[in-house]
């Protein structure tokens, strides 16, 4: 990136798949290139991991009301990204995400927050 002027890179990149924070990420926001981010939700594994477990309160006290919103807000709240592709074919689960980039997206602090919660689990 640093060598090519790229307008966009794709990466895999969740709330626990974080390897793209230590370079891939820096770079792309001192270069000013768009990162798309595939798999948000590790292909369901996500999903798997919080079923059964409800959302925390301050959860919905910031807007978020579904842990897909939660997974997809986290990612947006990374100021190098630009667009995640949750990859849905159900109109229901798409209505869904959609709500995750609405509102206001959670400062580093608040990322910080819902990382832990995710590792605690």
């Amino acid at each position: 990136m640093r060598d090519e002027q790229l307008d966009f890179i794709q990466i895999p990149y969740s709330i626990t798949d974080t390897l793209a924070e230590q370079r891939l990420l820096p770079v792309a926001q001192e270069t000013q290139t768009a990162v798309i981010v595939m798999t948000p939700f590790e292909s369901g594994a996500l999903f798997r991991r919080v079923r059964g477990t409800q959302l925390p309160q301050w959860a919905a006290e910031v807007g978020l009301t579904s842990w897909a919103q939660f997974f997809l807000a986290w990612i947006l709240g990374h100021p190098a990204v630009t667009c995640p592709i949750p990859a849905t074919s159900n109109p229901a689960h798409l209505a869904d995400v959609l709500q995750g980039g609405t509102g206001p997206l959670p400062d580093a602090m608040l990322r910080g927050k819902m990382r832990a919660l995710l590792e605690a689990l």
